[in-house]
Protein backbone atom coordinates (compact mmCIF):
# COMPACT_ATOMS: atom_id res chain seq x y z
CA UNK A 1 0.00 0.00 0.00
CA UNK A 2 1.24 3.59 -1.01
CA UNK A 3 1.48 6.24 1.89
CA UNK A 4 0.87 9.55 0.78
CA UNK A 5 2.20 12.52 2.43
CA UNK A 6 -0.13 16.13 1.64
CA UNK A 7 0.76 19.46 3.72
CA UNK A 8 -3.29 20.93 5.01
CA UNK A 9 -4.04 23.91 6.89
CA UNK A 10 -3.44 23.31 10.75
CA UNK A 11 -7.46 24.01 11.19
CA UNK A 12 -8.32 21.01 8.31
CA UNK A 13 -5.64 18.50 10.20
CA UNK A 14 -7.62 19.45 13.37
CA UNK A 15 -10.80 18.62 11.57
CA UNK A 16 -10.17 15.29 10.14
CA UNK A 17 -8.08 14.10 12.79
CA UNK A 18 -10.82 11.99 14.30
CA UNK A 19 -11.72 10.37 10.06
CA UNK A 20 -8.01 9.93 10.14
CA UNK A 21 -8.41 5.85 10.03
CA UNK A 22 -11.32 6.25 6.89
CA UNK A 23 -9.43 9.00 5.26
CA UNK A 24 -9.09 5.81 2.38
CA UNK A 25 -12.76 5.27 2.09
CA UNK A 26 -13.98 8.69 2.02
CA UNK A 27 -11.32 9.70 -0.69
CA UNK A 28 -12.45 7.43 -3.11
CA UNK A 29 -15.90 7.87 -2.28
CA UNK A 30 -15.41 11.46 -3.27
CA UNK A 31 -13.03 10.63 -6.69
CA UNK A 32 -16.23 8.07 -7.68
CA UNK A 33 -19.21 10.55 -6.88
CA UNK A 34 -19.07 12.94 -9.80
CA UNK A 35 -21.07 15.43 -8.22
CA UNK A 36 -17.79 15.85 -6.28
CA UNK A 37 -15.09 14.73 -8.28
CA UNK A 38 -14.40 16.51 -11.95
CA UNK A 39 -11.09 15.31 -13.13
CA UNK A 40 -9.17 18.14 -14.55
CA UNK A 41 -8.02 17.92 -17.87
CA UNK A 42 -4.46 18.56 -18.28
CA UNK A 43 -4.39 17.92 -22.14
CA UNK A 44 -2.73 20.71 -24.10
CA UNK A 45 -4.80 21.79 -27.55
CA UNK A 46 -2.89 22.53 -30.09
CA UNK A 47 -6.10 24.43 -32.21
CA UNK A 48 -5.56 26.81 -28.91
CA UNK A 49 -10.15 26.45 -29.22
CA UNK A 50 -10.00 25.16 -25.12
CA UNK A 51 -7.37 26.82 -23.63
CA UNK A 52 -8.40 29.89 -21.05
CA UNK A 53 -8.72 33.35 -22.89
CA UNK A 54 -5.97 35.09 -20.34
CA UNK A 55 -3.78 32.42 -21.94
CA UNK A 56 -4.70 33.23 -25.49
CA UNK A 57 -4.15 37.04 -24.62
CA UNK A 58 -0.54 36.60 -23.21
CA UNK A 59 0.67 34.24 -26.15
CA UNK A 60 -1.19 36.84 -28.34
CA UNK A 61 0.78 39.59 -26.81
CA UNK A 62 4.15 37.78 -26.89
CA UNK A 63 4.01 36.83 -30.18
CA UNK A 64 3.79 39.59 -31.33
CA UNK A 65 7.80 40.29 -30.15
CA UNK A 66 6.44 42.92 -27.42
CA UNK A 67 9.35 45.54 -26.93
CA UNK A 68 10.93 46.40 -23.44
CA UNK A 69 8.38 48.92 -22.28
CA UNK A 70 5.58 46.94 -24.02
CA UNK A 71 6.12 43.99 -21.64
CA UNK A 72 6.34 46.78 -18.45
CA UNK A 73 2.85 48.24 -19.92
CA UNK A 74 1.23 45.00 -20.72
CA UNK A 75 -2.08 44.36 -18.21
CA UNK A 76 -4.43 41.68 -19.41
CA UNK A 77 -7.84 42.98 -21.10
CA UNK A 78 -10.33 44.08 -18.51
CA UNK A 79 -12.57 41.45 -19.35
CA UNK A 80 -9.84 39.16 -18.17
CA UNK A 81 -9.23 41.17 -14.99
CA UNK A 82 -13.25 40.83 -14.17
CA UNK A 83 -12.83 36.93 -14.80
CA UNK A 84 -9.86 37.14 -12.48
CA UNK A 85 -11.82 38.64 -9.47
CA UNK A 86 -14.99 36.34 -9.42
CA UNK A 87 -12.46 33.45 -9.51
CA UNK A 88 -10.82 35.11 -6.52
CA UNK A 89 -14.15 35.73 -4.86
CA UNK A 90 -15.49 32.30 -5.34
CA UNK A 91 -12.18 30.79 -3.89
CA UNK A 92 -12.34 32.94 -0.61
CA UNK A 93 -16.07 31.52 -0.71
CA UNK A 94 -14.62 27.92 -1.22
CA UNK A 95 -17.09 27.59 -3.83
CA UNK A 96 -14.56 26.83 -7.03
CA UNK A 97 -15.28 23.88 -9.37
CA UNK A 98 -12.70 21.72 -10.58
CA UNK A 99 -12.25 23.79 -13.77
CA UNK A 100 -12.40 26.93 -11.94
CA UNK A 101 -9.55 25.95 -9.87
CA UNK A 102 -7.68 24.95 -12.98
CA UNK A 103 -8.42 28.17 -14.33
CA UNK A 104 -7.41 30.39 -11.18
CA UNK A 105 -3.95 28.29 -11.31
CA UNK A 106 -3.50 29.45 -15.02
CA UNK A 107 -4.23 33.27 -13.61
CA UNK A 108 -1.36 32.58 -10.99
CA UNK A 109 1.31 30.76 -13.60
CA UNK A 110 0.78 33.59 -16.02
CA UNK A 111 0.90 36.78 -13.37
CA UNK A 112 3.99 34.76 -11.67
CA UNK A 113 5.62 34.59 -15.61
CA UNK A 114 4.50 38.23 -16.44
CA UNK A 115 6.00 39.66 -12.93
CA UNK A 116 9.23 37.85 -13.64
CA UNK A 117 9.45 39.30 -17.38
CA UNK A 118 8.39 42.79 -16.65
CA UNK A 119 11.16 42.62 -13.73
CA UNK A 120 13.94 41.75 -17.05
CA UNK A 121 12.46 44.08 -18.88
CA UNK A 122 12.31 46.72 -16.78
CA UNK A 123 15.99 46.22 -15.68
CA UNK A 124 17.03 46.18 -19.47
CA UNK A 125 15.26 49.78 -19.35
CA UNK A 126 17.09 51.51 -16.57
Amino acid sequence: MAELTIQIPDELAKRLEPLQERLPELLWQVLENPEIYQPIQSEVNPNFTDIFPVYQEVIDFLIKSPTLEDIVAFQVSPQAQTRLQTLLSKNREATLTPPEVAELDVYEQLEHLMILLKARAYSGIN
